[in-house]
């Protein structure tokens, strides 16, 4: 019997606006500097990110990717669909999505609401594809990290893994910079395996990952930036290659001397 071949990425090639639904302009989530702005967006065949500054808007739109997608706004798989509270954007159905094979996996992490997510998993009986150790009985980074170990790709000794498209909002939230590095390690073996992700974050750590495309999202819109370019790349450098002069600036007591 032949071997039945595996779709691997990319999955997802771009989103497009379709401004022209718009009924209201001034109404969440059309009224966001990078709703306004939002024209097309491209990904990068293996890693793409989203980053930005609190309220530009990030989450909002990997969550409308996410849900064009098929998957659960609030997070988890396609067979996933709880919610503890409906109040995601419906910003997805004015996005249309280049797409293209269809992916054996997809999953949406959301770092607010996992611990539903766990819950759910609990409900499903589905634990064993995160591990040997309930969700709720290890500590949130240690579940985040089952989640990317284990789960991605159902990788499990009795089954080989397979590829997937996933969006990550935030994954660092529960992450300590040695387990960012970690996630990196993933992320390269995951993408080079044939994998796809978008990711919203802050951590200059994940977003240093090679080669993937950083869109900066800001009140201007949406624009490609190379990593050492963007904010958080030099405010973070700024900071830990001099510490006790940024906080003598934060503080007041910069005198303007060296």
């Amino acid at each position: 019997m032949a071997k039945k071949s595996i779709n691997r990425g990319p999955y997802l090639m771009n989103a497009t606006f379709l401004r022209e639904r718009v009924a209201c302009h001034d109404q969440y989530p059309f009224n966001l500097p990078v709703v306004r702005h939002l024209d097309r967006m491209d990904f990068h065949p293996k890693v793409t990110f989203l980053v930005g500054e609190n309220g530009t808007g990030k989450s909002t739109v990997i969550e409308a990717l996410a849900a064009g997608c098929s998957l659960n706004p609030e997070g988890g798989s396609a067979n996933f669909n709880f919610a503890s509270r409906a109040s995601h954007s419906q910003l997805e159905n004015y996005l249309r999505l280049g797409r293209g094979l269809l992916p054996p996996d997809s999953y949406f992490l959301r770092a607010e609401s996992f611990y539903n997510v766990a819950t759910e998993v609990e409900r499903l009986g589905v634990g064993v594809n995160y591990g040997d150790v309930p969700l709720h009985q290890q500590s949130h980074g240690e579940s985040f990290f089952a989640l990317f170990e284990r789960r991605f790709g159902f990788r499990r000794p009795d089954r080989p893994p397979v590829p997937g498209l996933y969006f990550l909002d935030e994954p660092e939230a529960a992450l300590s910079p040695n387990r960012q590095l970690q996630f990196l390690g993933l992320l390269h073996q995951y993408s080079g395996e044939g994998s796809q992700f978008v990711i919203a974050t802050h951590s200059p750590i994940i977003m240093a990952y090679p080669e993937a495309w950083i869109y900066v999202l800001s009140a201007g819109g949406i624009r490609l930036t190379p990593y050492e370019e963007t904010e958080h790349y030099r405010v973070t450098a700024g900071f830990l290659n001099h510490p006790q002069k940024s906080l003598a600036v934060l503080f007041g007591k910069h005198d303007g001397s060296e």
